[in-house]
């Protein structure tokens, strides 16, 4: 309303004549005034395209309406930096200023403004001072001119970890919503995936983070959706590197467990108390679309609800339906076959296999060449790409899953004792 009350009262002003005056004036060949280091309209779109391709913050300042004398002329643009540096021509020295300082206002606040400069300001309403900004013209001039300052923001970077069919609708979901996506897989995984997706090994993942822009890392959003394969490893890399918001795909007994190890293997609890576990929003959907969808709702929420919606604990959202808990397996013989098998066994189970000592596992036969022996199930470990593993008075112990490190990292020395066990490879 006061948008529109403020156009018309300038319209009013802006008389037929001066309009057409104004109009065969910026038909005139010579640009000169118009940008400082640009050109011509050509080099200030090719110079915007460059700043959106490499993720810059930056405003783009635009004469929308002028009423003369002033030096500006419409469509005369500019560009100013974070740091209030300014990049063409909008006007002289009296709005040069003042469009400095509401510029950067709008970049901190990420929302554009209208800025009109005039000498009767008095008499015009203020504007709500967020969309619509109205500042006194101090030159002699007694002209005015009106601005409109966009703010430019890099597209928000979502990591998705893991080769789920919910981490694949997580990220096409999120393109479609304009975020960069980083997809973290295992080196073995990295050949599955769509031709042209941003990948990052998880090998390679704390080095790719360490490179982003400073603050990217801070404003960005990480789902790990391997559901079970790397969950630990992965939440470790993305909570040393500072990444904002880090959710979890798992049912709430799992994510009991893997913030269990994550502290176990010394990340800070004010970190693991960070990840948010169950992840997403609680909307019923069981799909992986649908996980995917109430996953990304917990994002939007977190992040322009100041976790209000979903900070607090409140509208968490289970990886998927568990179902009954399946029938005590053998110590002896564990199935690994299900990567989150833990959330499907019972918490007394799992609290019983734990305890259970190293001496009283089978030695299954000669470990292979190049393969080591878990401390805690007995099971043959290839050591070449192992991802869980974890080392203990100068030696390293290698495990078939999180889980099993787990067990060992809590008490080594119910696993240690039997010499036969042991993994005799140097840290």
């Amino acid at each position: 309303m006061v948008f529109s009350q403020l156009l018309c009262i300038e319209n009013e002003k802006l008389s037929e004549a001066s309009f057409l005056a104004v109009l065969i004036e910026k038909k005139r060949p010579d640009y000169g005034l118009e940008v400082q280091h640009m050109s011509d309209h050509i080099s200030v779109h090719a110079r915007i395209a460059a700043l959106q391709q490499a993720g810059e913050r930056f405003v783009t300042a635009t004469v929308v309406q002028r009423r003369a004398p002033v030096s500006s002329h419409l469509g005369d643009r500019a560009i100013i930096y974070p740091g209030g540096r300014m990049e063409g021509f909008v006007g002289g020295a009296c709005s040069r200023d003042i469009i400095r300082r509401q510029a950067l206002a709008a970049l901190e606040l990420g929302q554009p403004r209208l800025v009109m400069i005039r000498p009767d300001a008095s008499e015009l309403p203020l504007g709500n001072g967020q969309d619509v900004v109205v500042v006194p013209m101090t030159c002699a001039s007694e002209g005015a001119v009106n601005i409109y300052l966009e703010p430019h923001l890099p597209a928000r970077l979502l990591i998705v970890a893991g080769l789920t069919p919910v981490a694949g609708m997580l990220a096409r979901l999120g393109t479609s919503l304009g975020e960069r996506v980083m997809q973290v897989v295992s080196e073995d995984e990295r050949q599955d995936l769509p031709a042209g997706q941003w990948a990052v090994t998880l090998a390679d993942l704390p080095a790719a983070l360490a490179a982003l822009a400073p603050g990217v890392c801070k404003s960005a959003a990480a789902v790990v959706a391997s559901q079970g394969h790397y969950d630990e490893l992965a939440l470790e890399a993305l909570l040393h590197a500072g990444v904002g918001d880090v959710a979890l795909l798992s049912s709430r007994r799992r994510a009991v467990s893997v913030r269990e190890l994550l502290t176990l293997t010394g990340v800070p609890i004010r970190d693991v108390q960070r990840v948010q576990a169950p992840a997403g929003l609680d909307l019923g959907g069981q799909a992986p679309g649908e996980v995917a969808l109430a996953i990304l709702a917990g994002i939007v929420a977190r992040r322009y609800l100041d976790g209000q919606a979903t900070g607090s604990g409140q509208g968490e959202h289970d990886a998927a339906p568990e179902s009954a808990p399946t029938p005590e397996r053998s110590v002896l013989l564990p199935d690994h076959s299900v990567p989150s098998s833990e959330s499907q066994t019972p918490v007394s189970e799992a609290v019983a296999v734990a305890h259970v000592p190293a001496s009283a596992l089978p030695v299954w036969g000669v470990t292979r060449p190049g393969y080591a022996r878990s401390p805690v199930d007995g099971e043959e470990v290839q050591i070449a790409g192992a991802l869980h593993h974890a080392d203990h008075q100068g030696q390293r112990y290698y495990f078939t899953c999180p889980n099993c490190k787990r067990r060992f990292l809590k008490d080594p020395a119910q696993y240690v004792p039997d010499q036969s066990l042991q993994v005799m490879h140097p840290s």
